[in-house]
């Protein structure tokens, strides 16, 4: 069967207030009532309009149309999804003086046909909520001891008019420990609402780490650039360096270059198993910047025989 863009029929926008609806609709009856049209398709275009606006007067159905997304384009071949007959039921009602049962049988496939003239009618729509996704800054420290932060959304709603509107929410989230850049925190039933009956939808919080002055992220890995001084690489030393659960004093080996990487197992971010923390060692050389200074540099040229470019050969 093909789809049918009510949206289009009526020659509206997606957003359109159901004021915009209504004015549409009486204008293009108007327009294509057979009694007083010259169109030669009129008869044809006032039912397809009439069927539009069954659906589009009222903001559940509306919502309902909505949930088939914007990836449809009218006249293409259309075949309801599988779970449409058990998150929607139809029974009728809400229609104008339009006959239903002249409507396509795309309408018939979403809400079934309208009952005999004279009846009550009425409509009850069931649909899963659509889930939502939004990200989350977090510290490192967050992650490292878990914590529970209030974050800020702005989510959308159906107001009464059949609009989306979008409002302030604010949750207080868990962040659980040991979580990493680029996972996801689902919160079961904070997404959209559902219609009628069905459950609201989840709220998926994909995380991101704030910039940290000290530390970056590999995974559940940390690096730290560890600066010593020449003598400390050199000769080998103790230091005490930061750490995410608190200072420790590393042993640096003798003969240590810049670059090299010391490992602490499991002290990373928490898991099963826990990341690792690397102190990737950068040598900073003391400047020379007054006379005492320049004649050390000035003896180790003169007493030392080194030459970093030996392996080039000149």
């Amino acid at each position: 069967m093909e789809y049918k863009d009510y949206y289009k029929i009526l020659n509206v926008k997606r957003d359109a207030t159901q004021d915009e609806i209504k004015h549409a609709y009486r204008k293009l009856t108007r327009k294509y009532h057979p009694d007083v049209s010259k169109e030669p398709d009129a008869e044809q275009k006032f039912k397809e309009v009439g069927e539009a606006y069954e659906v589009m007067k009222d903001p559940e159905k509306r919502a309902a149309y909505d949930q088939l997304g914007t990836c449809w384009k009218s006249g293409q071949d259309f075949r309801p999804p599988p779970d449409w007959e058990e998150n929607f039921t139809f029974r009728g009602g809400g229609f104008t003086e339009s006959d239903a049962t002249d409507f396509s049988d795309f309408f018939a496939s979403l809400f079934g046909r309208a009952a005999a003239p004279g009846q009550q009618r009425h409509a009850t729509f069931h649909a899963h909520g659509g889930d939502l996704h939004a990200k989350i800054q977090i510290d490192l420290e967050d992650s490292y001891n878990g914590a529970t932060r209030s974050i800020t959304l702005q989510v959308p709603e159906v107001d009464d008019q059949g609009r989306i509107r979008t409002r302030e929410r604010v949750l207080n989230i868990h962040i659980p420990m040991g979580v990493t850049a680029g996972q996801q925190i689902r919160l079961s039933g904070q997404g959209e609402p559902g219609l009628g009956k069905g459950s609201a939808g989840d709220l998926y919080l994909e995380v991101e780490f704030k910039p940290h002055p000290f530390y970056r992220f590999e995974g559940k890995d940390i690096y730290l650039d560890l600066p010593v001084a020449p003598w400390e690489a050199a000769l080998g030393a103790k230091v005490k360096t930061p750490t995410p659960g608190g200072i420790v004093e590393l042993k640096i080996p003798q003969g240590s270059a810049s670059g090299s990487k010391l490992r602490l197992g499991g002290r990373g971010l928490p898991g099963k198993p826990p990341g690792d923390l690397y102190m990737v060692l950068q040598i900073v050389l003391p400047p020379a910047d007054n006379q005492e200074a320049r004649e050390i540099y000035l003896r180790m040229e003169r007493e030392l025989t080194f030459n970093p470019r030996s392996r080039f050969g000149v």
